[in-house]
Parts: C-alpha cells; sequence; structure tokens
C-alpha cells in the first residue's frame, strides 16, 4: 500500500514519518529526492540557474539553497517555475523508489509538503495529513532559522490547510504532546494491518 503523507510546513511531518519507519514502513522522502536532483553537474541544477540567475550555484559547483529560496518564493511565477523545474524529476524518481518500497510488500510512505498542489496524490492509495494551527506552523518553522516574513511567503504558495484536509483519508494533529502524535501513528498502523 502506498501513502502520501503530506502538510503545511512545520507541521512535523518529518516526526510522523519516522514513527511510521519505526514500524516498519518504507520512507520515501520528497525533500530528500529534492535534494538529490540538484546535485553538482545536474540538468535540474542547470535549469534552475538559467532561471534563477548563475549564482545560485557556488563555486564548489553546489545550490544556494537560501538564494534560490529568496528568488523562488517571492512571487507566484517564480515559485511556479521552480516547480515547473523539479517536480517532474522529484515525481520520476519518486514513482521509481515507490514501486521498489511496494515490491518489498511493506507500507511505502511518500512523504511529500507539496502532494496535493502538485497532483501527485493520484500516486498514493492513501492520503494522511500531519495538521497542526497555523500559528504553530509559524512558530516551528521560525525555530528551525527560517524568517516569519519567509514562512508566511511559503505557506502562502502552497495548498491551504482547507484544501489539505480535503484530500485527507486520515489526519494526524500534531499539536499536542508527541505521545499523543505516536497514538494516532499506532491506530492507524494496526488499521492498515488489518486490512
Amino acid at each position: 500500500m502506498r501513502v502520501g503523507l503530506t502538510g503545511g510546513i512545520g507541521s512535523g511531518k518529518s516526526t510522523v514519518a519516522a514513527m511510521f519507519a519505526r514500524k516498519g514502513a518504507v520512507v520515501v522522502d520528497a525533500d530528500e529526492i529534492a535534494r538529490r536532483i540538484v546535485e553538482p553537474g545536474s540538468p535540474v541544477l542547470a535549469r534552475l540557474a538559467e532561471e534563477f540567475g548563475a549564482d545560485i550555484v557556488q563555486a564548489d559547483g553546489c545550490l544556494n539553497r537560501g538564494l534560490l529560496a529568496e528568488r523562488a518564493f517571492v512571487n507566484e511565477r517564480n515559485t511556479r517555475h521552480l516547480n515547473e523545474i523539479t517536480h517532474p524529476a522529484i515525481r520520476e524518481l519518486a514513482e521509481s523508489e515507490l514501486a521498489d518500497g511496494e515490491r518489498t510488500g511493506a507500507v511505502v510512505i511518500y512523504e511529500m509538503p507539496l502532494l496535493v498542489e502538485t497532483g501527485q496524490v493520484s500516486l498514493v492509495d492513501q492520503v494522511v495529513v500531519v495538521d497542526v494551527a497555523e500559528a504553530t506552523q509559524i512558530e516551528r518553522a521560525v525555530a528551525r532559522g527560517l524568517t516569519d516574513d519567509d514562512v508566511r511567503a511559503r505557506m502562502a504558495r502552497q495548498a491551504s490547510r482547507a484544501e489539505r484536509l480535503a484530500a485527507a483519508d486520515h489526519v494526524i494533529t500534531n499539536d499536542e504532546p508527541l505521545d499523543r502524535t505516536q497514538s494516532q501513528v499506532d491506530v492507524l498502523w494496526a488499521e492498515w494491518m488489518r486490512s
């Protein structure tokens, strides 16, 4: 079974994905794939440099993620161009890794922040949304080093909380202590093991 795991910035998707991994799920992480597709010399990195400026590639050939983010999230047009360049490559690798995970017979979790926005819901059998209040999203993302303005700009470019929840087959609330989040994961895992 393929499960799409999504949620807004700062919702705790990675925390929940790790909980499922400890249960035995195979996790395919779209953010990790996104890092791989922009490795030095990659065609995706070259296209990003063409679109957002050659200076987003540092002297060592690596992507300057901060500079790319400043330029990509400044307006809807730039965000759309970023997604048009990166998401087909992410999807291609994700499809391959999801198929590999399925061959093991495990539950495969596709941790994808933009699952709803990019139409990748079609890749999975069920959608799990990790949900928190927007104020909590901002607080957590700022604690990780982003600015309040950057977090709000990113949130404005993502599906709304209501849109994500409308796509959900299951919702895990992650506003409370982690033991409550773990309890929700345990219940959902038990349900999947019965089916």
